[in-house]
């Protein structure tokens, strides 16, 4: 799953029209909602379908707003990436 996960990030990545139509699709959206949804959005994994310290940030952080959570959240508390990392060098993406 999570190889798959990485190849549909990096399809995504690399695929704008064919991301949106499959969110147009898949979400039951017209085409300038997923739009607008790709480009807000696409930015926070990076190239290799591992997620930024950034990103994970922003998503952190949106969910502490909508979660009325005030203190601080480590990375660690919701984040484990060995799995990606693992499958990261099995798809020859990184770790050569």
């Amino acid at each position: 799953m999570i190889k798959a996960g990485i190849r549909a990030n990096r399809y995504m990545r690399q695929n704008r029209d064919g991301a949106i139509q499959v969110m147009m699709d898949w979400g039951k959206t017209d085409r300038e909602s997923a739009a607008n949804t790709y480009d807000s959005t696409w930015r926070i994994f990076s190239k290799d379908g591992g997620m930024t310290e950034n990103g994970l940030k922003v998503v952190i952080d949106q969910a502490k707003q909508s979660m009325n959570i005030d203190r601080p959240v480590a990375f660690s508390e919701v984040a484990e990436f060995s799995l990606v990392r693992d499958a990261q060098k099995e798809l020859g993406i990184k770790g050569r």
